[in-house]
This record gives structure tokens, C-alpha cells and sequence, in this order.
């Protein structure tokens, strides 16, 4: 097995095998929109040339292109989807239309299309009724290993444990951080705002969120593994104010962990949290603010909805169970097409 990921200008490449799976690099440039489709573009052209793969899983619709091309040469494509990209605020007016357009490559172009939410399956499925036989939904996996290594990362950065708020993710319009800042910078409390991250490319909504002269906002940069698993485990709340989302992984990383989750009341939060967290209204600031200072009066419960969050997780989203969805998936497309 081979995964293929992709280099920024100034970046290393990682390690060549992780798990028995074979580790490839290739480079990209900054330029948003562009990066994904130089990078992928050139994965492509290393599976045809080198023939190192039977069956083929791109990530996301914007990619559907270059499934066409991969089926073309009689490889089994498969394509997951995580929601309405186009819909996205990050994207300039052309990569929204070029989006809306690889719908219907991303319909009728690989052998299946794999949602990780049952909303983005439910639009295709509106549109492309043809192919709804193709579309199947398998959500992400949340296990993670309770008893987390820790790491010096909070005394690095000058923490606490339960004494920050905590948000992991791209800066990027849809995630909605800019909600989220200004409510917190109208919130009377000790605690800090912890925001890992970043833009995948420079972009004048970051600067603007980093601008903000709130000294309890803390910007930690990029963090990773350990890393960040331990600032997820000592936080006293994880918040998520996205105005879009598929089925987010970091949400499910943070139940797994016990870690308390405030969310923006959008469908796809609602679907993975049910009532174990405490949401607020999209786009809501003053909502926002109002849940967050409720939060700090109410530990207890948000004590309780952690444990609940962390037993939804445990049984409905199983790492094990979409590994063996997705080789079931793989094997029945494979075995129909020798029959």
C-alpha cells in the first residue's frame, strides 16, 4: 500500500513507511487551489508510470478529474467526499464554480463515492439520483489512546491545565474563528483561547484574526501528534464554531479524549455530538459568548456531557469498523468487476 502526500516549499519530507504502508512525497506550490491540483496531478502520474496501485482513494471532489483519468486506465477509483466544498468561504468566485462543476465528475466518475456525513450523500443523492447506487456513507473514526503521552507542550506555551478554551484547525473563513475571537474577547474570564493552527497558505483572514490585542489569545502555530492530543486532554472545553463542516474528525478526536465540545448548532456538529455537547447558534456571537460564560459556571456539567460524548464515540465511531467498511467497499466493486 502506498500514501501519497505532499510538500510545501521549505517543508521535509516525513518518514518513507509508517504501518506497512509506503510513504511517497511530492512537492507543491502556495498558491491556494493550485497546490491540490500540482500535487495531485502528479500522483497520478507516478501510479500510472510506476503501477503502484490495484485500487486508488483520492480525497475530495476537486480531485474527481483525475479519478476519470486513473478509471481510464483500468484502475478502481474511489472518491470521498466530506461535504459542499463549493459552498466554502475560502474559495475565490473561480474555485467555487470549478468545484460546483467536478460534481458531476465526482457523480458519475469513480466506481464509488464515499461521504463521511449523511447530508453531503443526501445532496448528491437530490441531484444525481442515476447514481445514488454509487454513493455510500461511512463516517470517521475516533479511538484514541487514553492514556496520552504527555508532553511538555503546556508548560511551553505557558498553560494550565482546564485554564484555556481550545480550537484545532485550518484558519479559514468557514471555520468560523472570526465568531469565535470576538466572543471571547468579550467574555470576563482568566482563561485563555488556545488556537492551533493555521492557513494552509498566507491569507489576509488569518492576519486579521491574529491581529486581535486580546493577551489571553494564544496562537501555538502548527501542532501534532502528542502534542496536540495533550492539549486536547487538558483543555477545559474544546470549541468548534464552524458554518460548515463534513463529519469532523477533530470533534471525535475530542470525545474520545473526555474532552468537553461546544459546537456550532449546524447539522453535520449536531449529527456526530447528538446531546452530549453544549452548542450555540451559527454565526452567533453574542450566542457564542453567552454559552461560553455558561460553560465556565456549569463544570459539572460539562463534566457529564464529556463522559457521554465519550462512550457516543466509543460506540458509534470505530476505527476498526470504517477500516472494515471501506475493504468491504473495495473487495464488492472488485469482485463485480470480474464477475
Amino acid at each position: 500500500m502506498t500514501g501519497y502526500n505532499r510538500l510545501y516549499p521549505g517543508q521535509i519530507s516525513g518518514p518513507r513507511e509508517f504501518r506497512h504502508v509506503q510513504l511517497r512525497y511530492f512537492r507543491t506550490v502556495r498558491r491556494r487551489g493550485f497546490d491540490t491540483l500540482l500535487h495531485s496531478a502528479r500522483v497520478t502520474y507516478d501510479i500510472l508510470r510506476n503501477d503502484t496501485a490495484d485500487i486508488v482513494h483520492i480525497q475530495n471532489g476537486g480531485n474527481s478529474v483525475f479519478g476519470v483519468v486513473l478509471r481510464l486506465f483500468g484502475k478502481k477509483v474511489f472518491l470521498s467526499q466530506d461535504g459542499v466544498d463549493w459552498k466554502r468561504d475560502k474559495w475565490p468566485w473561480y474555485g467555487k464554480f470549478f468545484l460546483r462543476l467536478s460534481t458531476y465528475l465526482t457523480a458519475f466518475g469513480p466506481h464509488m463515492v464515499i461521504f463521511d456525513n449523511v447530508f453531503a450523500r443526501r445532496w448528491f443523492e437530490d441531484r444525481f439520483a442515476s447514481a445514488k447506487h454509487r454513493f455510500a456513507f461511512i463516517p470517521f473514526g475516533s479511538e484514541i489512546d487514553s492514556d496520552v503521552s504527555e508532553t511538555g507542550v503546556l508548560t511551553e506555551l505557558g498553560l494550565d491545565p482546564q485554564q484555556y478554551f481550545l480550537f484545532v484547525g485550518r484558519f479559514i473563513p468557514d471555520k468560523g474563528l472570526h465568531y469565535l475571537i470576538a466572543a471571547f474577547e468579550g467574555l470576563d474570564t482568566d482563561k485563555k483561547l488556545v488556537l492551533v493552527g493555521g492557513a494552509p497558505n498566507p491569507s489576509p483572514y488569518e492576519q486579521k484574526l491574529r491581529a486581535t490585542r486580546d493577551s489571553r489569545i494564544v496562537f501555538p502555530g502548527f501542532r501534532y501528534g502528542a502534542d496536540m492530543h495533550t492539549l486536547m486532554k487538558h483543555a477545559y472545553a474544546y470549541v468548534q464554531p464552524s458554518d460548515i463542516e463534513g463529519l469532523s474528525p477533530v470533534i471525535l478526536e475530542n470525545m474520545a479524549l473526555g474532552t468537553p465540545v461546544i459546537c456550532s448548532d449546524i447539522q453535520e456538529n449536531v449529527f456526530v455530538v447528538e446531546e452530549t455537547a453544549m452548542t450555540f447558534r451559527r454565526g452567533d456571537v453574542a450566542h457564542l459568548r453567552e454559552v461560553l460564560g455558561y460553560a465556565l459556571t456549569t463544570p459539572t456539567r460539562l463534566t457529564a456531557n464529556a463522559e457521554c460524548a465519550r462512550m457516543r464515540a466509543r460506540e458509534k465511531f470505530s476505527w476498526d469498523a470504517v477500516v472494515d467498511e471501506h475493504l468491504k467497499l473495495f473487495g464488492a466493486v472488485t469482485r463485480f468487476d470480474r464477475s
